[in-house]
């Protein structure tokens, strides 16, 4: 009997989680079969995830009419619905948090997305879903924007899992390790304990290629001195930054400033794979995965790449490979007019206003579905 590659990733050091979460899933028992066969260790949302589900399903209708007869509004109907999935889905993996000690089975909810640029609003809404959900193992996400880091370092002073998101730039995601260990330290000033304190940062991926590769694209058709540079940076950006952020990672996680916290039973921040999903056709389906296999990670999968590793995935180790080949990479962007700083920062500014639109969207499509269910169609 052939083992499922996803089994093997899990034997590999590597946690899969699934990058969607939809009441119907939990209804009929499909997530409960992914944990069991696929060894899926633990589930991500975001408002787009949550806007496809409600929005395009019928899983939650008579949940939205009972809401709205109780006289709630769009955004009250919309947070209950979603802690009402958190919470379900959080006790699903209940027990593999607790046989692996708080490592994994978690499940994250993001605060809302018109607070990423709201350092206290952001600490707010944080707090309350934290207290809302009243899980151990859940992550309130949090943008890792420049309001967004000091809100991730009180959060976790304070003892609350997070889950630092919309994380594209190696420079950024140095700032987001000094916020975790920050509030580590935070928090053992304090004299409270640190041992269950959890925390990835979710690098997220495809969306960097598809910036980029238009740009190459252009200059591998133009010609001239640059077009060959652009030939080998061509689909290579994405994981070339993730195999310099594993570096990275070993390297502040390894330094005495953190072996101090470790000592008290603090856990590493876990990088998370995310945007793992394939968006350009000619590429592999599993493309974000395969190179990017490596003991301590994290990578969240949309179902449709869950899938497709499932049936045709090779397992192996390959994340500190070709470290030096990554980082010419990034110094060849520049050699073709590109400077990756600038490119991630508007990956992050772009992808805010991902999660607001279809956020705002919802909540139209909640506030008229809350209106019909009352009698007084918009």
């Amino acid at each position: 009997m052939t083992t499922n590659p996803l089994v093997k990733l899990h034997a590999l050091g590597q946690s899969i989680w699934l990058d969607f979460i939809r009441r119907g899933m939990l209804d009929s028992g499909e997530l409960q079969r992914l944990i069991e066969e696929d060894h899926l260790r633990g589930v991500t949302s975001n408002p787009a995830i949550f806007e496809k589900a409600i929005g395009e399903t019928h899983d939650y209708d008579e949940a939205i009419r009972r809401l709205a007869c109780q006289g709630k509004n769009a955004n009250e109907i919309y947070e209950q619905l979603t802690v009402e999935d958190v919470q379900r889905t959080a006790d699903l993996f209940r027990p593999i948090y607790d046989w692996e000690a708080g490592r994994d089975g978690f499940v994250s909810l993001e605060v809302s997305p018109h607070l990423a640029h709201d350092t206290e609003g952001t600490l707010a809404e944080a707090r309350r879903l934290w207290a809302e959900v009243d899980r151990p193992n859940i992550f309130i996400k949090v943008p890792a924007t420049l309001a967004g880091l000091p809100a991730v370092r009180r959060l976790i002073g304070e003892g609350i899992n997070v889950n630092v998101t919309l994380l594209f730039g190696l420079p950024r995601y140095r700032q987001v390790a000094d916020a975790y260990i920050g509030g580590l330290e935070d928090r053992l000033a304090q004299g409270r304990p640190i041992d269950r304190i959890a925390s990835v940062a979710s690098f997220f991926l495809s969306r960097i290629d598809v910036l980029i590769d238009p740009m190459l694209e252009k200059l591998i058709r133009e010609g001239g001195p640059q077009a060959l540079f652009a030939e080998h940076l061509h689909g290579q950006v994405a994981i070339a930054c993730a195999k310099i952020a594993y570096e990275m990672h070993r390297h502040i996680f390894g330094r005495e400033r953190f072996s101090h916290l470790a000592d008290r039973g603090a856990r590493d921040q876990r990088l998370l794979w995310a945007s793992t999903g394939t968006k350009n056709p000619a590429y592999s389906d599993v493309k974000y995965i395969e190179p990017l296999i490596g003991p301590g990670t994290v990578n969240t999968v949309p179902l449709e790449t869950l899938n497709a590793y499932r049936q045709h995935g090779n397992p192996e180790v390959r994340l500190e490979q070709g470290i030096e080949d990554a980082r010419k990479v990034v110094e060849d962007l520049l050699k073709v007019g590109i400077d990756i700083d600038l490119i991630t920062q508007q990956l992050e500014d772009e992808g805010v206003e991902k999660f607001v639109k279809p956020f705002d969207h919802l909540m139209q499509t909640l506030e008229k579905e809350r209106l019909g269910c009352l009698g007084n169609p918009a």
